[in-house]
């Protein structure tokens, strides 16, 4: 299945807190959109990793996005060397996305960090021909990204660029909100953490608009980019 974007998290619920909107807008413009994650966020301290598949599925279906896979890596474990680079390549060549988003570079959770790594060494990579992968038996094409983008996380970083996703905000909630074991439930017997607060989605609500207001939107989602991008003209930029 072909792709243009490829949304890639450490963990399930990544990709719905940083860059769902940016997916949402996206696909309305005709863009095809996926999300792989690499764990199954096992080392959560609410839930299970049952029950954050059932969320996982559930918060695709309300984005929309075409396929979410996940690699089955060992959360907080996993590295950025060969063997997981491997893995990673293999589903780049499977889905041959155009542009991937993936984790802040630097962020509170260091699995964040390290997949940041992680996934922009494998795209590099990915588009080597001495490097072979397999699927289902047949040899795979190579196959490079064209660009790696970085969403930001719960650290504030200076972001290269913002994607205003004002008409977008809502349904990005919405699937943020089917991670209904992460979150605020004032029945859960569980561990608060730092997500599961009453305010946290207010902070998610409240760093979209900070990044808005630098573009003048109402909402905003911020990333960064390891090369200087480029564009076709002056009035891409705003």
């Amino acid at each position: 299945m072909k792709l243009d974007i490829l949304a890639i998290g450490a963990h399930p619920d990544d990709v719905e807190l940083s860059c769902a909107g940016t997916l949402l807008k996206h696909m309305a413009l005709g863009k095809t959109a996926g999300i792989l994650d690499l764990t199954a966020g096992e080392l959560g301290s609410r839930g299970t990793p049952e029950i954050r598949k059932q969320e996982a599925t559930a918060a695709a279906a309300i984005l929309g996005v075409l396929v979410r896979d996940n690699l089955g890596q060992a959360d907080g474990f996993f590295r950025n060397d060969q063997e997981h680079q491997l893995q990673l390549i293999q589903k780049i060549r499977l889905y041959r996305p155009e542009i991937i988003l993936c984790n802040a570079t630097s962020d509170r959770h260091p699995d964040h960090g390290r997949a940041a790594a992680l996934v922009s060494e494998s795209c590099f990579y990915s588009g080597l021909r001495k490097i072979e992968t397999r699927q289902d038996g047949q040899l795979q094409e190579v196959w490079r990204p064209k660009a790696v983008y970085h969403y930001l996380q719960d650290r504030y970083l200076k972001p290269d660029f913002l994607v205003d996703i004002t008409p977008y905000l809502q349904k990005k909630l919405d699937a943020i909100r089917a991670f209904s074991s992460q979150f605020h439930d004032p029945a859960s017997t569980e561990p608060q953490t730092p997500i599961s607060s009453k305010q946290f989605l207010d902070f998610v609500i409240s760093r979209s608009m900070h990044n808005g207001r630098d573009i003048q939107a109402d909402h905003a989602e911020a990333f960064t980019v390891d090369r200087t991008p480029g564009v076709n003209n002056l009035f891409d930029l705003i």
